[in-house]
């Protein structure tokens, strides 16, 4: 039997900003030049169709990059905007989007958090978060948004976001993964808004689809979805047993096993990493494989289970 591996992540990526690349038939991606080390090199935004078109996921406001999606909309009708979930890197531009050409925005729901603030809790993700924001038709699991020439399928894929949905361009075998499934890096999974069961088994349910091609969020496609899904998963199972591993070698603190497990890793990105531990302790509290003197938090103490 093979050992399972982490996945493969691929870096290399040319954002074309403002520019609409064509990526598979009827399929353009436009990139944001909003670059940050939880970006890459920016947001995807995509437009689905021919003369009669979708856009997934319009973007941040940004006056270039809506002037961008504009030239490229010039001629066509926009029926409908797809929305992933409700971080201000992709949803704000829908209003404007929506405003310009009366297109119905769909998504599965406002923005809303996996579980409710424990006392003295703060959402590290507030601020990044479209509170603003309601669909004209909030998608089911399954349910099709339907234009001419193509239909989009709304796969509900709860873990980055409690309203996370990614997009199956139908008799395709296309996903718009958004930011549950990246070629360049994991998914940030990042309680109270994200949790890292929910994540898992929205990868479990992906696995069971025979998609050919993901488009995500940011960066480049990801060429081989089931090898890549599987990388994933086995890549999730090791940092929960390097958190266990850590509880075992006497961490009780969060900061502490972030500066073990994440060492190698860019300093800048420790306060994601420490929330991604956040939500693996969190998990394994409510299977049991852990006990905590309280509900696990940034700052919490653990004891073994």
């Amino acid at each position: 039997m093979r050992k399972p591996t982490a996945p493969a992540f691929n870096l290399e990526f040319q954002p074309a900003h403002g520019e609409a690349v064509p990526v598979a038939e009827h399929v353009q991606r436009i990139t944001v030049n909003n670059p940050s080390p939880f970006t890459f090199h920016g947001t995807n935004s995509y437009i689905v169709g021919d003369r009669s078109v979708a856009v997934i996921d319009p973007g941040p406001e940004n006056e270039a990059h809506f002037q961008a999606l504009m030239t490229a909309l010039k001629g066509r009708e926009v029926t409908h905007i797809a929305v992933s979930h409700t971080h201000r890197d992709h949803s704000p531009l829908a209003r404007r989007l929506k405003a310009e050409t009366g297109a119905m925005i769909v998504a599965e729901g406002p923005h809303r958090a996996a579980r409710p603030l424990h006392a003295g809790e703060t959402n590290p993700f507030a601020e990044s978060s479209d509170s603003d924001f309601s669909p004209d038709l909030a998608l089911s699991h399954g349910e099709r948004v339907i234009g001419d020439g193509w239909s989009l399928t709304a796969l509900l894929t709860p873990g980055h976001t409690a309203n996370h949905a990614a997009f199956a361009l139908d008799d395709t075998g296309i996903l718009f993964s958004a930011d549950h499934v990246m070629a360049w890096a994991t998914s940030i999974v990042a309680p109270p808004d994200g949790a890292m069961a929910d994540y898992m088994a929205s990868l479990e349910m992906l696995l069971e689809r025979d998609d050919r091609l993901y488009l995500p969020g940011h960066g480049g496609p990801v060429l081989e979805p089931a090898a890549f899904l599987r990388g994933l998963r086995t890549h999730r199972k090791m940092r929960e047993r390097a958190v266990k591993e850590r509880i075992r070698k006497g961490d009780r603190r969060i900061p502490d096993m972030v500066r073990a497990i994440y060492k190698d890793t860019d300093p800048r990105l420790h306060g994601a990493a420490a929330l991604s531990v956040l939500a693996h302790l969190e998990d394994l509290v409510e299977r049991g494989e852990i006990l905590s003197d309280g509900p696990p938090s940034l700052k919490g103490v653990y004891l073994p289970g």
